[in-house]
This record gives structure tokens, sequence and C-alpha cells, in this order.
């Protein structure tokens, strides 16, 4: 199996599979309403919504990144806004768009050959990281997120 294909395991594993660490993304978000993906239970902390929305703007931008094998600045806003009010619908949209952004991010991982793994891609902050890292961080902030969304849970 090549390395790139492990990777792709992974990001499925930490989003909708059977993540080491426990529940994947898609475990943790089951069963929320529109009215607690908007909910803000702590002052001064996001919404599950909003990171949905998170979410979906890095899986597309790892995404491009790597089927380009450049850097390219967020073509969307990093924390994009989230209907106070929104209907059932509109979170459904939310979630479509994130396992969207998901998929299109493991097809570019296992698109992608294992020699071009050390290609180097710009971050926001300057730094140089290879893809490797990009693609690993990726399922590592999956499941950052599924851990704040599981304790925003316990407050609704």
């Amino acid at each position: 199996m090549r390395e790139t294909q492990r990777i792709a395991d992974q990001l499925r594993r930490a989003f909708d599979g059977d993540a080491w660490s426990g529940p994947s993304l898609h475990t943790t978000l089951a069963g929320i309403t529109a009215a607690q993906a908007a909910a803000h239970p702590l002052p001064g902390v996001h919404s599950i919504g909003e990171l949905v929305r998170h979410l979906t703007t890095w899986a597309g931008t790892v995404a491009w990144r790597v089927e380009q094998r450049q850097s390219t600045p967020l073509t969307q806003e990093d924390w994009p806004a989230f209907a106070a009010a929104p209907d059932e619908s509109a979170w459904q949209q939310a979630r479509q768009e994130l396992q969207s952004a998901h998929q299109r991010l493991v097809a570019a991982a296992e698109a992608l050959p294992d020699d071009a793994l050390e290609a180097r891609v710009l971050q926001e902050d300057g730094a140089e990281v290879s893809l490797y890292v990009v693609l690993h961080g990726s399922a590592q902030h999956y499941l950052y997120h599924a851990g704040q969304i599981a304790l925003l849970r316990k407050f609704l």
C-alpha cells in the first residue's frame, strides 16, 4: 500500500471511520439539530455550526494545495459565520458541504504520488511545511474540533 493511501485512510478514520482516539467527527456530529449547531453555550466560544464551516474551509484549502502542489491563500473566511437561527435544511447543507470538502481532500490525497509528499507549501504564518505534514495535520484538525464539538454537546 502506498503512503498516500495510508494517509487517506487516516483522513477517513478521523472523519467518519473507526478513529483510534475515539468517536470520529461524523459520529460526534450525529443527531445535532440546527438550533444546537447555532447555539453558543459558552461565551466567546465558537458554535458547532461555526466549527463545521471552519472545517469545510480548511478541508477545501488543503485539497487545493495538494491538488496543485502549491500554496494558496484561503479562498474563504477562516471562520465563516453560521446563521444565528438556521433551519434544518441550512444545517444539513453545511454538513453536506463539509462531507464534499472531505471527499475532495481524500481523493486529492489518494491521487498524490508518494514522492510528492515532500513538496513544500507555505502556511498562513509564513512557515513552509511538507504536504505530508499538511495531510496528517488535516486528520488531526478533524479530531481536535471533534473534541471541541463533543464538549459543546455536553453544555447543550
